[in-house]
């Protein structure tokens, strides 16, 4: 997901710079737009260095003001159509007022007409320039409009005076912002521990075997965990994919390595989700250098350790769930997996199927729990990690019922 920045120019601005932190924490990218008052404040390159984006500063690109080219007359029509959402922190009374009354003058007013995601405000000023009636009025209008705003705090101000007027704290900011977006903090507090790709089990120096996973789901997983407020430990197999930046990241090959990982840092975890293809066998004796190709040649492999029965055995309260890729009897196949590694979920989905599961963006599965039986239509391994986050957040809500009880 990408949210746009907009800061101006307050004495708060200073503290956008942290807002951006928080944000990539759950692996949102930030665009940060600046107004030219906000550039006396704070510069430019401090926001480019730690969002790794452009920042943009005006309507058109530095020396461009008398010849602009077609791209930059444009940008910020592409710009709000790439936004999952617009955030203003800090905002000034201008920019509240230009936005309440359609004035776009610059980049970010021009932005904010032009795009059609969530908008947040995070007003800043002076506490009569906030209790202002034409600033009431203005803030009244854009929350008629759908604007969310979160309102200051009060204290000493800048200006020496004391009152309302002072920028919110960062980390409500950044929750206004997770709820305009869906992303409810409903796993606040929980470290959730996530394996994912495929593991590599070494055959020669040349050659191993593994598996057509590509990584995508387990990901996924990580990235709506993080959004949704967790703390991720993310074991991760050989994959092409970059993960979530606030994912704390163990990188592993065979699934033996995955095994020490993942064993020690179970004590951690409140929630492990087990998306990770382990391979079941590796070689029994890998070769110490390269197979010469002299005909037929026979392997003789050996089981891998069952990384997720183990779990179960020595998980203390932890939730457990699994995942499974299955091309027969799937829900039978899944359903005895449930019962003999002793998960609180499992995962299942069909992998003889094209266009889903393995090295693809999307994936039709089923969860399993012992009560129940959730069926997931076909669509982004992305919402199928929010419904399986979901599942997640019953069964701990169920637990907690049983305890009650």
């Amino acid at each position: 997901m990408k949210v746009a920045l907009g800061v101006t120019g307050g004495i708060a601005a200073y503290k956008a710079a942290e807002i951006v932190r928080l944000l990539q924490d759950r692996g949102i990218r930030v665009q940060v737009i600046m107004t030219r008052a906000a550039q006396e404040f704070v510069r430019p390159l401090t926001f480019a260095a730690l969002s790794g984006e452009k920042v943009i500063t005006g309507m058109f690109s530095p020396g461009e003001e008398h010849t602009p080219n077609i791209d930059s007359a444009i940008e910020h029509i592409a710009v709000a159509q790439s936004l999952d959402a617009l955030l203003v922190a800090p905002a000034t009374a201008d920019i509240l007022a230009h936005f309440a009354q359609g004035i776009a003058g610059d980049f970010l007013t021009t932005l904010y007409l032009a795009t059609t995601a969530p908008v947040v405000v995070a007003p800043a000023m002076n506490v009569n320039m906030w209790n202002h009636s034409a600033t009431r009025a203005n803030l009244e209008i854009l929350r008629q409009r759908g604007v969310k705003v979160v309102e200051p705090d009060s204290g000493y101000l800048a200006c020496g005076m004391t009152g309302s007027g002072r920028l919110a704290e960062n980390e409500v900011i950044v929750a206004a912002v997770l709820e305009a977006l869906g992303a409810a903090q409903d796993f606040s507090g929980e470290i959730v521990l996530i394996t994912a790709g495929p593991t590599r089990e070494k055959i020669d120096p040349a050659r191993y075997l593994t598996n057509r996973s590509s990584g995508r789901m387990g990901y996924a997983m990580a990235e709506a965990a993080l959004r949704r407020g967790a703390r991720v430990l993310l074991v991760s197999g050989p994959t092409a994919l970059t993960p979530p930046g606030a994912a704390e990241v163990t990188p592993v090959e065979s699934a033996e390595q995955m095994r020490d990982a993942v064993l020690g840092l179970l004590p951690q975890a409140t929630i492990v989700i087990k998306t990770a293809a382990v391979s079941d066998y590796r070689a029994k004796s890998a070769s110490p250098q390269k197979i010469k190709c002299k005909g037929p040649l026979t392997l003789e492999l050996e089981p891998t350790a069952d990384i997720l029965k183990e779990i179960s055995l020595r998980k203390q309260s932890q939730i457990v769930v699994g995942f499974a890729a299955e091309t027969e009897n799937v829900l039978e196949n899944a359903r005895q997996k449930l019962a003999a590694k002793q998960l609180d979920a499992i995962v299942v989905n069909d992998v003889s199927r094209e266009g889903v599961g393995f090295d693809s963006e999307r994936n039709e599965v089923t969860i399993i729990t012992p009560d129940e039986v959730v069926e997931v239509p076909e669509t982004t391994k992305w919402e199928v990690a929010q419904r399986v986050l979901d599942q997640v957040v019953r069964i701990r809500q169920q637990r907690k019922s049983r305890v009650k009880a």
